[in-house]
């Protein structure tokens, strides 16, 4: 089913066509939803733009768009306002035929695409023997709505997860747990993620401070790199400890991801430098091996070059991103890589995006895209962190939202004087502080910062999770209620619109799949969620205005009905922001 919008914009260039003949063939109609609604539903405002080029007058191009465009069954009569925007208006019976053709559908007439691609969307991306914290937040919550979004509308989507999971790291950590807690290189039953945090800045002072052991830790990585079973063994064990807490994070987040990390890329590393080395780009500048870019100086004004293979032999991230790309075009399939990491690594990907193609790696059909995204930061409009300095943990960050959740909810329970389970009351802090979290990082756009705040995310009140949760809550209440089935509301069961707000309503629902279709495209999940919050606002108008269980028969099915539409389209779009809905709360 095309959407409303995608209908007229087709009807439009037909008319264009017919009017004025082949040349304007795929002419943009420019059609877009009507700034004030006492001038109908949508604008197309072409006829400017083409005064010029046809050498007539705006309006008068306007009029003869109108005479060859065929909408009788969509709109009303299209009108010509000002200098020659032509206003349409949807007729009241299309809008009901669309609301029962959706009705009926599960997806809610969101169409699969008909061409699906090979999707990959890196994100997450925490390092082994380090906690998630609050910089991992955005990539894991982004990434995931990014993946649902494109998995719904059709696509097969390979979740990474480019963990850091190899390197000079390893070498320096290993080293110091030989002496300071052998055990905990034998199993990973031996120490907790804590722990091997606090070793590890352990082990990065003695790094800074002891040349001796700088030197061991250099050889223990060579150990890890050519094989040798107790450096192996010793990184599995850190590997298997820090990837059981990930999987907590991600499993109380409902975040399913495959774990890819920078290791598993290891073996590919030396054909990267000699596929570079073959087509003559790879350089040697003091003694390491680098290609040089288009368009990047440092700051001295000099050509600045990509490291590839460093002065003593290793590699660095952008080898691995190279092997990366390599394995994930010819051995995936892949042709849209999506790469969810924060904005300060634009340079970085550019490079990378560069190199492979001028290394002929990226296929004409394959496109590379970073998904960047700004900082989270704390009410001083810094970096988020705790109050003596600290990164804040994830699991932190999300056990305080839960349990200003839950102290919310016994508030509002005992004013209330109702009687809840402990259970129920756990349940819904969880679902609706998680949600609040997940919700106020979506809600904004992805390349700017946001300032985190509990008190506002938590809010029952403005575009908030908890907002959005109480509209779907109303509508299940007005069932307990009434006694509703929703699917058995009656053979003859009918969408009559008559009030303002039940057009308001109704129009706005028939927009789901305009939104899906631009998140899928253009990568910014706010727009989903300022659609459910408008979504949210005009049900809550309907409801205000409307009588639902006490109008009379036909009008009471028919309000009936669209609320049980803003309930699923709810429930369907904060599924797509990996959010949970509650029947009550």
């Amino acid at each position: 089913m095309l959407s409303a919008i995608a209908t007229l914009t087709q009807r439009l260039e037909q008319a264009l066509v017919q009017a004025f003949g082949d040349d304007l063939a795929g002419t943009d109609p420019v059609l877009v939803p009507a700034s004030n609604p006492k001038f109908g539903d949508y604008q197309a405002n072409c006829a400017m733009a083409l005064a010029k080029r046809l050498k007539d007058k705006p309006r008068a191009i306007a009029e003869k768009i109108v005479a060859n465009l065929a909408v009788t069954d969509i709109c009303e009569p299209p009108e010509i306002a000002g200098p020659g925007f032509i206003n349409l208006r949807l007729q009241t019976s299309y809008l009901e035929a669309q609301l029962a053709a959706i009705e009926g559908d599960e997806r809610l007439g969101v169409a699969p695409v008909t061409s699906p691609q090979k999707v990959i969307v890196d994100f997450s991306s925490p390092n082994i023997a380090k906690e998630m914290h609050v910089g991992h937040l955005r990539s894991t919550i982004i990434g995931d709505s990014i993946a649902r979004v494109l998995e719904f509308v059709g696509h097969d989507v390979l979740r990474l997860n480019h963990v850091g999971d190899w390197g000079t790291q390893f070498g320096m950590l290993i080293t110091h747990l030989r002496t300071a807690c052998p055990e905990a290189l034998t199993g990973s039953e031996h120490v907790a993620i804590g722990d091997l945090v606090a070793f590890y800045k352990q082990a990065k002072q003695r790094f800074d401070e002891d040349e001796d052991f700088k030197a061991r830790s250099r050889a223990a990585v060579v150990e890890l790199q050519s094989g040798d079973d107790s450096a192996r063994q010793a990184w599995q064990v850190l590997c298997d400890q820090s990837r059981q807490e990930f999987q907590k994070i991600y499993d109380r987040l409902d975040i399913r991801v495959t774990e890819r990390g920078e290791s598993f890329y290891n073996t590919l590393l030396s054909d990267v430098v000699e596929g570079l080395k073959t087509q003559s780009l790879l350089v040697e500048d003091q003694g390491a091996q680098v290609v040089f870019l288009d368009g990047f100086t440092n700051k001295a004004g000099d050509p600045q070059p990509l490291i590839i293979q460093k002065s003593n032999g290793g590699f660095n991230y952008a080898t691995t991103d190279l092997a990366a790309i390599r394995y994930r075009t010819q051995q995936d399939g892949a042709e849209r890589i999506l790469y969810v990491v924060d904005a300060g690594q634009a340079n970085h990907f550019n490079q990378v995006f560069q190199v492979a193609g001028k290394a002929g790696w990226v296929p004409e059909k394959v496109e590379l895209s970073h998904v960047p995204f700004g900082l989270v930061q704390g009410e001083d409009g810094k970096k988020f962190k705790t109050r003596s300095g600290e990164t804040v943990r994830l699991k932190d960050l999300l056990d305080e939202a839960v349990g200003r959740a839950r102290t919310d909810l016994e508030s509002r329970i005992a004013a209330e004087e109702r009687q809840e389970s402990d259970e129920f009351i756990q349940s819904v802090a969880e679902t609706v502080g998680l949600g609040a979290v997940k919700y106020a990082d979506l809600s904004q756009n992805r390349t700017s910062n946001y300032i985190f705040s509990y008190d506002k995310m938590l809010a029952l009140q403005g575009n908030t999770a908890p907002y959005l949760l109480y509209a779907y809550v109303r509508v299940q209440g007005i069932s307990r209620k009434g006694g509703i089935d929703w699917q058995n509301l009656g053979a003859d069961a009918a969408i009559h619109l008559e009030d303002e707000s039940e057009f308001a309503l109704a129009k706005h629902i028939l927009q789901l799949d305009e939104v899906i279709t631009e998140v899928a495209q253009d990568l910014y999940p706010n727009r989903l969620c300022q659609y459910l919050f408008e979504l949210s606002q005009k049900f809550n108008q309907f409801y205000d205005r409307c009588s639902v269980l006490q109008a009379e028969e036909r009008q009471r099915t028919s309000r009936l009905m669209l609320c049980d539409l803003t309930a699923r389209t709810l429930q369907l779009g904060l599924s797509l922001l990996g959010i949970q809905v509650l029947e009550r709360m």
